[in-house]
């Protein structure tokens, strides 16, 4: 049931995903705001942003974490993610996002990869499949306005490319909005690494046919829920609210479809240097927006309007400084979330029809993934040389040691021979004695 409902939510054409399709393509005399949105409403920056000067500084810290980033992340990696926090300035985040998530460093080790899945042709069911939900992707940014356009065909061969570098996973419509948002700020073939570290390391499972790490999650989020929010936990169960309605729409897109574009840019910021941890505290932080006072629960007296008001909070309330304020305040630990994902498996009912879930296989942010290349890398390098000790003979053997004659010689073999006959010839004196001389004591 999970399952079916999941897949459902994400890879249906009448999904909440494709809700933008109907809206008509803006007119040429409308202007774009700062981030490329046609008719947007931040052509000037808003309330809480940060004034220029510290953006300046902020830019002048990056570039130097950046010019050094093998000793950033090795010795200073706390300084890396709370600067993440504060969010990374807008013309750096092209060169800060395939660092954190690693993807420099496949796109090193394969440079021609890119290029050979771009120009491979790809399968007619997912290239059709995923030309129908091109148009769907921002229509009123300015890259994906026409069809023909850099935007659209650009988006085009990254998700081709995804699905002939794993054609056991293929396409899922949710990944048309995370490869946008990335070719709003990379080059196509930076764009398709980052999109593949995302699948792989943070979220693998999401994104396959079975999508089983999600009903993993959705359980998770739900007993996070009923720790943190108990009252708004009961409220869910009391209108028949399940997880699956809301969260794969937030998580399997990483909220790019709910929440302002500013906003969206710094849950990445944090998402791609803490891990999945963070998407639970963004929806936490939904959730209680939401529904957090009693007020407006009792306002939300069935499913129809508890989902309504979960995809209806006012604008005002997530503004990125003040919301993104709330989000890293969520009592919610990297241990934590390990110590609920592990029950949660244990309670999880086997499914016969897909692979069980592998939260084993998710790394827990750019620290995680920073150091398992480094171990990839000593692994595959070179093995060190083990010395050899080489022991020099002798120039010239000697000669063996021969054990003494000290036969008949001893003081005992003396006074034997003192009692003996007398000796024939001269006498000779005691001290000349050749017998007591060669005595050995």
């Amino acid at each position: 049931m999970a399952q079916s409902l999941g897949e459902d939510l994400v890879q249906d054409d009448s999904s909440s995903l494709g809700s933008d399709s109907e809206l008509s393509g803006p007119g040429p005399y409308r202007q774009a705001d700062r981030y490329g949105f046609i008719g947007g409403s931040s052509a000037e920056p808003g309330p809480g942003h940060p004034p220029a000067d510290l953006i300046r500084q902020r830019e002048m810290k990056w570039v130097e974490m950046t010019s050094h980033w093998e000793k950033t992340m090795s010795r200073r990696y706390k300084k890396v993610k709370m600067q993440c926090r504060k969010g990374i300035p807008s013309a750096l985040r092209a060169r800060c996002w395939p660092l954190l998530c690693g993807a420099h460093v496949y796109q090193e080790n394969s440079p021609d990869t890119y290029q050979e899945l771009a120009k491979a042709p790809g399968d007619p069911q997912w290239m059709e499949t995923i030309s129908r939900d091109l148009h769907r992707q921002f229509p009123l940014h300015e890259m994906f306005v026409s069809p023909q356009g850099h935007g659209q065909q650009g988006l085009l061969q990254v998700l081709k490319a995804y699905t002939l570098y794993r054609p056991e996973q293929g396409y899922c419509q949710a990944q048309g909005p995370v490869a946008a948002v990335l070719l709003m700020h990379l080059p196509p073939e930076e764009a398709f690494w980052c999109l593949v570290q995302i699948c792989e390391l943070y979220l693998p499972g999401y994104y396959g046919p079975h999508m089983e790490s999600v009903r993993l999650d959705a359980e998770v989020f739900m007993a996070l829920l009923r720790r943190l929010l108990p009252r708004v936990h009961k409220h869910l169960q009391q209108v028949g609210v399940g997880p699956l309605l809301y969260l794969p729409e937030w998580f399997l897109c990483l909220f790019a479809r709910s929440l302002p574009f500013p906003t969206v840019l710094r849950v990445w910021d944090a998402f791609l240097s803490e891990g999945v941890k963070v998407l639970f505290r963004v929806g936490l932080t939904l959730v209680r927006l939401a529904l957090g006072t009693a007020e407006q629960r009792l306002a939300c007296p069935g499913l129809l309007e508890t989902l309504g008001a979960l995809r209806a909070i006012p604008p005002a309330q997530l503004q990125e400084e003040v919301f993104m304020s709330q989000v890293h305040s969520v009592a919610l630990s990297e241990q934590d979330l390990q110590r609920e994902i592990k029950a949660q498996l244990a309670q999880l009912p086997e499914s016969t029809s897909g692979p069980p879930p592998r939260p084993k296989a998710r790394l827990a942010g750019a620290r995680a993934i920073f150091e398992a290349q480094q171990l990839a890398r000593a692994r595959g390098g070179a093995r060190p040389e083990v010395p050899r000790i080489v022991v020099q003979p002798p120039d010239e053997p000697r000669p063996p040691r021969r054990k003494p004659q000290t036969r008949g010689k001893t003081f005992h073999g003396f006074l034997t021979w003192s009692k003996g006959p007398p000796m024939t010839g001269p006498p000779r004196s005691h001290r000349s004695s050749t017998s007591f001389s060669d005595t050995r004591f």
